[in-house]
């Protein structure tokens, strides 16, 4: 019993510092320090915009008009489109697009987004360079507002925000996807209040060129780009101003695939910079991701030791209202795999999100383990 209650209380502690804790330890800090990262938009050095698509026909006009439709100096705007080994009409409609500032990057072989912005970076002429999907709607003002950071010149790389949206309510994650990310943006407000964030939104970021590092295909760009721009001594900043909407999954299959993918390679991300984690001069960059990511990525075996403990100590009513809980929040999530309840109750929505994200970390910890990689993967398209 003893060792139950032991198990228990330090599994509780975990989960409350990886969700509560952490957030708030930086909103003190992010008081006590806080630097004023607020820039006038006005900076305007030349850049390069670059898409990575693969098979991309039914969005990629769409996404080309919008981006062109941006403020900003047109004379120092180009965008060139990565056409990962489409087999679809995407080439057509790029080669076809009527404007001189769209270029299109065709590799033959498909080896994946982050392989594709490597090539990408070869051709580009831009001093800022600018990441974004096909799929994602940016703020008519983003760029101005991500590249106006430049203006500092320790600033290395710059985040935009997501916004998610669930169009028809029909997702049963899409209450939990919009909750999270609202949470995750707060979580780098801070971390960039007080120094630097360690991680890009993947739809919306950008790199100075000359802090920009050739990442091996099976790593995640967002995550470890930021990386190496810090251990060439710059700053990542976030930028809250500049917003990129993007829809979110409408399925819990396909929400779950995306998840493993993304931390399997965030994982391998980490496993891809020791240089970071063995230096005393990192010792803030390596508490963040210690709190922000590995302990996030360890929340499923914080998970099952709480239940299996907390289940050797039914003897008192106190601990069987915790078991209780426990299991009617699990229940709940996985009725709504086969009964949509969140079309009624948006928040059942949020359960279901929990546990799906936790599922795919556990699965991801298997695939690392068994050396299992993503260097490719098939988008989802409606």
């Amino acid at each position: 019993m003893l060792w139950a209650k032991l198990i228990f209380w330090c599994s509780l502690i975990a989960l409350f510092y990886v969700y509560a804790g952490y957030p708030l330890l930086l909103s003190l800090i992010a008081v006590l320090r806080s630097r004023n990262n607020s820039c006038d938009p006005g900076y305007t050095p030349d850049v390069s915009f670059l898409i990575a698509a693969c098979n991309e026909e039914g969005s990629i006009r769409q996404k080309l008009e919008q981006t062109l439709r941006l403020e900003y100096p047109p004379e120092k705007l180009e965008v060139l489109v990565l056409s990962d080994g489409s087999q679809d009409r995407t080439d057509e409609i790029v080669k076809k697009f009527d404007d001189p500032r769209v270029r299109l990057i065709r590799i033959p072989q498909r080896r994946g987004k982050t392989n594709a912005q490597n090539v990408g970076v070869q051709h580009a002429r831009g001093e800022i360079l600018i990441f974004s999907d096909a799929t994602t709607v940016f703020h008519p003002r983003a760029l101005m507002y991500l590249v106006s950071n430049y203006q500092d010149p320790q600033v290395g790389a710059v985040s935009g925000r997501y916004q998610y949206f669930d169009p028809e309510g029909d997702s049963p994650t899409g209450t939990g996807t919009v909750t999270f990310w609202n949470y995750e943006n707060y979580i780098k407000a801070q971390q960039s209040k007080i120094h630097t964030i360690t991680g890009c939104c993947g739809c919306i970021y950008s790199v100075r060129r000359s802090a920009y590092t050739e990442l091996a295909p099976d790593v995640i760009s967002d995550l470890v780009q930021p990386l190496w721009a810090i251990q060439k001594g710059y700053r990542v900043a976030f930028e809250q101003r500049a917003l990129a909407y993007e829809e979110t999954t409408q399925s819990t299959s396909e929400e779950f695939s995306m998840r493993v993918r993304v931390i399997t390679r965030g994982m391998l991300g980490l496993l891809s910079v020791p240089g970071l984690f063995t230096s005393w001069k990192y010792a803030w960059v390596i508490f963040q991701l210690v709190s922000h990511k590995v302990l996030r990525w360890c929340v499923p075996i914080f998970l099952i030791l709480l239940f299996f403990s907390n289940a050797m100590l039914l003897g008192e009513t106190l601990w069987r209202l915790i078991f209780l809980a426990q299991t009617v929040f699990y229940v709940a999530a996985l009725l709504q795999v086969v009964v949509p309840l969140h079309r009624r109750w948006k928040v059942l929505g949020i359960p279901l999100y929990f546990c799906t994200l936790n599922a795919a970390a556990c699965l991801s910890m298997i695939a690392l383990l068994r050396g299992k990689k993503y260097v490719v993967w098939q988008p989802v398209r409606r």
